[in-house]
């Protein structure tokens, strides 16, 4: 009877052992995962396609597990807190190159090295490409991009009897109908402006009229800033506010006013695109007026993925950021146009009659904004913005405004 005991005993001593050992082959995998960090500052639906491509990268290398980390509006506090204590994402998204380039990891050898990288750059439209580098050195990629027009309400235009704006239209002709749109006794407008944030927008409007906020080597703001055209194209504005051609309201109330049927033209990217459609209107999109004899100029708006200097896993990162703005990565995203020529062409958004003058306006995104020009252009920009809301509300002239932006400004550019 013992010996019975004792053999059962051995057979289920040596059964618990083969189990084991078979359960922790079958945990290997899972103890040789890799996390990678990754962080945007993305919500809602776009969030959702950033997923997705975090789970297919996935699902082609098994063994890493990307954690995807949404910082919302919080993400500039979060992603320089994480520098601070060594402990960033091991990607992230980015746009702010002067500000936090000192914690990304330079590119430039990695994309010299990477055959595979070098046939996604190439396919990059180049003015976008350059948008993420900073005194001569990479450090993103472009996940996308948004150019600026202007739309305007179909149904104000023909109630008026005016015909539609069109390529190569004027700020002669734009201010003509705004002012013949406009009738502020039924509360309805030719053109809205935001009370504050409009810096980074107005740079398009300073460049067309041959001026900059900036000198081209980042060290000087006197006679750029406060440049006779810079002037002439803030005062462009509130002369429309004057004369009742246009209203201003409060930032957040921006896109909403247009979806309101009052306002027949507005300023703005391809994010309320949608939304306007949703809403029932009946819109058309036109590439920015001219100046008289002078080239129109764009801004553009673009994200990019960054890797951080202190991350542990440089290879892994830099296979998922090539993952991330591939083809493949760039058809699943939404909210913006691709930044990639051969995406664009197999989508065929360029051919879309209300997507094609941000693509017109790309081509003429050839200026490079301040804030790739100066290191400390975060505390100029909050002066300069100051001074152009100042102007929109009334309680400042233009010459007066710049003026004072730049002699409180000139203490950062001294300190380059």
């Amino acid at each position: 009877m013992k010996k019975f005991v004792s053999t059962i005993v051995c057979v289920l001593l040596l059964s618990s052992i083969f189990v084991s050992a078979c359960s922790n082959e079958m945990a290997s995998p899972s103890s040789n995962q890799v996390t990678l960090r990754f962080a945007t500052w993305d919500t809602g639906e776009s969030l959702k396609y950033e997923q997705e491509i975090a789970k297919l990268f996935e699902q082609k290398n098994p063994h890493v597990k990307v954690q995807v980390e949404s910082y919302a509006e919080g993400y500039d506090d979060k992603i320089a807190a994480s520098f601070g204590t060594k402990n960033p994402p091991d990607v992230m998204y980015m746009w702010n190159y002067p500000t936090y380039y000192q914690s990304l990891l330079p590119m430039d050898d990695l994309l010299a090295k990477d055959t595979a990288a070098k046939s996604i750059t190439e396919d990059f439209y180049e003015n976008i490409f350059n948008y993420h580098k900073f005194e001569g050195s990479s450090y993103g990629l472009p996940v996308g991009f948004v150019t600026r027009v202007i739309y305007y309400n179909k149904k104000l235009f023909d109630e008026a009897g005016l015909p539609y704006p069109t390529e190569g239209w004027t700020w002669d002709d734009f201010r003509s109908a705004a002012k013949q749109l406009s009738n502020p006794a039924k509360k309805q407008y030719g053109f809205v402006l935001k009370q504050k944030d409009n810096s980074y927008a107005f740079q398009e409007f300073v460049w067309s009229n041959g001026g900059n906020f900036i000198s081209p080597d980042g060290k000087k703001l006197e006679g750029f800033m406060n440049s006779q055209e810079t002037k002439e194209a803030i005062s462009l504005f509130s002369d429309l506010i004057k004369d009742g051609s246009a209203i201003v309201v409060e930032s957040d109330r921006y896109t909403e006013s247009f979806k309101s049927g009052k306002i027949a033209m507005i300023e703005n990217g391809i994010w309320p695109l949608e939304g306007f459609k949703e809403a029932g209107l009946d819109f058309g999109t036109v590439e920015l007026p001219a100046f008289p004899g002078k080239p129109v100029k764009g801004v553009i708006h673009s994200a990019g993925v960054s890797i951080a200097k202190d991350t542990k896993q440089l290879e892994l990162a830099w296979e998922f950021v090539k993952f991330f703005v591939s083809t493949e990565g760039a058809k699943i995203r939404k909210g913006d146009m691709p930044a990639l020529k051969s995406v664009a062409k197999e989508t065929k958004v360029a051919e879309d009659p209300l997507r094609k003058p941000f693509y017109s306006m790309l081509e003429k995104g050839d200026e490079v904004p301040a804030f790739l020009l100066h290191a400390k252009w975060n505390e100029i920009d909050k002066n300069l913005d100051y001074a152009i809301s100042s102007v929109l509300l009334g309680k400042d002239q233009a010459d007066h405004a710049l003026d004072k932006a730049v002699k409180i400004s000139n203490q950062f550019v001294e300190t380059k």
